[in-house]
């Protein structure tokens, strides 16, 4: 063993020894993340495990590896995961915290809340350094992100390197329970409450029958108003640029695409699609709901679905492409993010919504042209606007925010940086040569690398210092004070949401998984039911908790240390 070590620190170097040890972490924890028991396992995090038993035994038998590598590995890859996390999240941010996404980001809230206020007063009554004491809370809620914008917040206020590697150590000792914590949760409220999970599925079902679900409504009204008789339908207040469309129009002339200088008689029907609300107003307007079907069948109209490739088509508001005046088409529906939009005149279409047009058969496919529909280009990754909206987001968080109470100003750093320029980059789409809008198998791709390279250094890092802690230091304490982290908040929101506000115990089972953005959770979640409830809440709560779990470490070391 003797000779091997000398053979290799004498033939190798520092940068080189560097890249084998973070390879090697990689593929055992990789292959250790996955195993697991009936579908529950480490996952990403088995790298994190791997480089501290590597990292235990380099330091055992005297191999250093470049600390200058270590850190600049260990900043790109959380960079690279907290941007393409943003990128992914970026397009449904804002539409999640409307409707019932709402209710379920504001339980999602406090479960992040009254996870802080937890780990602050475990620290006040154990006395636990702060160092340790956010590695804590990121591992009790299995959110590896805040890990890494702790470790970065310790080194902007300038603590020293122990207190820099302290974080890791936390965080592996309340992993595990972490991720057994959010199941005995879910178990323990279904229990505890006498749930029975086969009339929690019939009554989501029942309530997306009546409505809850996203899809936009549609109704058919008659024109009954003589007002309008021979009036055409622009100076119908709030038909256009208000978020309602008349997709069909049939009269005596037969099925069309209604426009702004189209004619209306009494006896008309309109096929429109917005708002119910919005609906209900118009059809007070006009006149009534009918039966009459405005199927394009047997007739010349034609409706078809695109996706936007086509970067022109997003740099122009609905009312400035004229897709109706120039073509004869009309937008009925936009779907971006799983979430379907009314248009309006002043919308602008992102690259990667999918649009149903109707209007003739040939106007549909010059519309195409100018809309792009080349799936092609969505399975490309736009390396310039990637480095270009990580060199954003790495300005971004360099700059100093002067909070009132905080002793130094905040900064959202190198994890919080990158994370808000990506959610807004994610939500913009494009700009000029700039392409946001990455493939689902890419951005996985890029941010299991980001992630991998992080975890493989911080294990590295911590593991001279694991085994020690957990066997001669405070590491068995640790393991319950994460325990308490992970526990007491999912309880007790967990039992309040159901018991109180009436939670759907399937959704509240996505928003317990979601808050603590835990997808083998959200596994166990949706084998106890083929209902999508608990993905549609994991979906809804993830993109704010994920941001909240990346700034609550930041805050706690600028108010605690």
């Amino acid at each position: 063993m003797t000779f091997l070590i000398e053979f290799l620190t004498g033939r190798l170097g520092e940068v080189a020894l560097t890249t084998i040890a973070i390879s090697l972490s990689a593929v055992l924890g990789l292959l250790l993340g996955r195993l697991g028991i009936k579908g529950i396992g480490l996952g990403i995090g088995g790298v994190l495990f791997a480089g501290i038993a590597l990292g235990d035994l380099t330091a055992r038998v005297g191999i250093r590896f470049s600390a200058e590598m270590f850190e600049v590995l260990r900043e790109f890859g959380l960079i690279l995961f907290v941007f393409t996390i943003g990128v992914q999240v970026g397009p449904g941010f804002f539409a999640s915290l409307r409707k019932a996404g709402l209710q379920f980001n504001l339980a999602a809230v406090a479960i992040v809340a009254l996870g802080v206020l937890v780990t602050v007063a475990v620290g006040l009554v154990f006395d636990v350094p702060v160092p340790q004491l956010v590695g804590l809370m990121s591992g009790a809620v299995t959110n590896t992100p805040g890990l890494g914008a702790a470790v970065q917040a310790l080194s902007d206020v300038g603590a020293g390197p122990v207190d820099v590697a302290a974080p890791p150590l936390g965080y592996a000792m309340a992993y595990p329970f972490g991720i057994v914590g959010i199941l005995l949760t879910m178990l323990l409220v279904r229990f505890a409450l006498g749930v029975d999970v086969a009339a929690e599925a019939e009554a989501f079902d029942s309530a997306r029958r009546k409505g809850a679900a996203a899809s936009l409504p549609a109704l058919n009204v008659a024109v009954r108003n003589g007002n309008f008789d021979g009036r055409p339908l622009g100076e119908v207040p709030g038909l256009f640029d208000d978020g309602l469309v008349a997709s069909r129009m049939k009269g005596a002339q037969g099925l069309i695409v209604p426009r702004r200088d189209t004619v209306l008689h009494l006896g008309d029907v309109l096929h429109l699609v917005g708002p119910a609300e919005k609906i209900h107003a118009m059809q007070m307007i006009l006149g009534e709901a009918v039966e009459t079907p405005l199927s394009t069948k047997g007739t010349d109209l034609r409706w078809g679905r695109m996706v936007v490739t086509d970067r022109h088509a997003t740099s122009h508001r609905l009312r400035t492409l004229a897709l109706d005046e120039a073509y004869g088409v009309t937008i009925s529906r936009i779907m971006r993010a799983g979430v379907e939009l009314s248009p309006r005149a002043d919308s602008t279409l992102q690259l990667g919504d999918i649009v149903t047009v109707v209007g003739a058969g040939d106007a549909i496919e010059t519309v195409r042209g100018v809309l792009g529909d080349q799936h092609a280009k969505l399975d490309m990754v736009d390396f310039p606007g990637l480095f270009a909206g990580i060199a954003l987001g790495v300005l971004l968080g360099s700059i100093p925010l002067a909070v009132p109470g905080l002793p130094a100003p905040l900064k959202l750093g190198l994890a919080g940086g990158p994370l808000v320029a990506a959610i807004l980059l994610g939500r913009l789409g494009s700009w000029g040569p700039f392409i946001w809008v990455m493939p689902p198998v890419a951005n996985h791709a890029l941010r299991e690398l980001g992630i991998v390279l992080f975890l493989a250094v911080v294990g590295l890092k911590a593991g001279s210092r694991f085994v020690d802690t957990l066997l001669n230091g405070d590491g068995l304490a640790w393991i319950f004070y994460g325990a308490l982290i992970t526990l007491i908040p999912l309880l007790a929101v967990g039992v309040v949401a159901r018991a109180v506000f009436g939670f759907n115990y399937l959704s509240l089972c996505g928003v317990l998984a979601g808050s603590m953005t835990d997808p083998p959770a959200l596994a166990f979640a949706n084998a106890q039911s083929t209902a999508p409830a608990a993905a549609i809440a994991y979906a809804s709560v993830y993109p704010l908790v994920m941001g909240l779990r990346v700034f609550a470490p930041q805050l706690l070391v600028l108010l605690l240390m």
